[in-house]
């Protein structure tokens, strides 16, 4: 089973990463335009700190060291997974949650970081922001050279307290949905069987740290 990533997706979340200010408010509109601030801010800031990773000259080594801890800080990575599970993580016991969550962010860790090395010379455009639910989404181009341009969407929650990730559309799709179709494609075609989807994580996992 492979995470579905696509290059655009991968893009995305190899070129966001940040912290955004926390912004004084004052009635709903000024609540909805400082969210909206906060958003643009948060990518912004995320882009100029990975972007400065891709397009640098250090090691493809180098580069997977220096953006791990700003994947896993600033992506909401369990929201993304509980979402990815879909009902299952519902009927899923906690010990199967928790063991998913693990393989969950070393999978998604893995597909991303191994594209690392396809980008150089990237830079980005932040255009406008809407409400996606609860959430704002924050459309920017992404351009490389001699490349399409990519229009990517950004789902940013703050949910957990603070501006983080929590799904990229790329090319008019979004990564945690078609996670979760393949997921429950997987888990039925196994009778419903929660164990059988963490064992191929956990066989992918393996396959990816063996030489």
């Amino acid at each position: 089973m492979k995470t579905a990533l696509t290059r655009r997706h991968a893009l995305g979340l190899v070129a966001w990463t940040g912290v955004a200010a926390a912004l004084p408010v004052a009635g709903p509109a000024r609540a909805a335009d400082a969210s909206a601030a906060s958003a643009r801010a948060f990518v912004n800031d995320f882009g100029l700190r990975l972007i400065a990773i891709v397009n640098s000259n250090r090691s493809l080594s180098e580069k997977k060291v220096a953006i791990l801890p700003l994947l896993q800080a600033h992506v909401d990575m369990d929201a993304i997974g509980r979402y990815c599970l879909g009902r299952y993580w519902r009927v899923a016991t906690p010990e199967q949650q928790s063991r998913y969550l693990a393989l969950f962010h070393q999978v998604l860790l893995n597909a991303i970081t191994d594209k690392i090395g396809d980008y150089r010379g990237v830079t980005f455009t932040i255009n406008g922001t809407s409400m996606v639910g609860a959430d704002q989404a924050v459309d920017t181009v992404i351009n490389r050279p001699e490349q399409p341009a990519a229009n990517t969407q950004w789902i940013v929650s703050s949910s957990s307290g603070q501006p983080k990730v929590v799904d990229v559309v790329g090319e008019g799709t979004s990564l945690r949905l078609t996670q979760r179709q393949d997921y429950a494609s997987f888990i039925a075609r196994h009778n419903g069987s929660v164990d059988a989807l963490l064992h191929a994580l956990d066989h992918q996992v393996a396959a990816h740290a063996s030489p």
